[in-house]
């Protein structure tokens, strides 16, 4: 799947993020029959499933409002899928990672993140 510069660089910087919390990337863009999850990342305790949306600063529809229940379902049927393939034992734990753009006065590209343990 074509995620576009600006979504990878989102993603990319949350890996950065997750990384330096102490997780390991295992996966990235992982793809089931059911749908897709951007990260999946694991420390001793947690395997974690983030989805990871990029979006404009003063956009309509925030990152985290994007995340609506349909899309939690799919994201729950595809991490299923992962742990059933992988047999990982560990507590699935499901996080957003909302990046927002913005022009900086100096020029060039900003980015803020809003990361949300246990989004649902």
């Amino acid at each position: 799947m074509n995620i576009g510069k600006t979504g990878a660089e989102g993603e990319k910087r949350v890996a950065n993020y997750l990384r330096k919390k102490g997780f390991a990337i295992v996966n990235r863009n992982f793809q089931s029959k059911y749908g897709e999850v951007d990260i999946i990342a694991e420390n001793d305790e947690y395997i974690l499933f983030v989805e990871v949306k990029t979006r404009k600063e003063n956009s309509l529809v925030s990152g985290i409002e994007a995340v609506d229940a349909f899309k939690q379902r799919r994201i729950i049927l595809t991490a299923n899928d992962y742990i059933a393939k992988t047999d990982c034992q560990k507590q699935p734990r499901f996080d957003i990672a909302e990046v927002t753009t913005f022009q900086k006065s100096e020029g060039g590209m900003g980015y803020r993140l809003h990361y949300i343990e246990n989004a649902w």
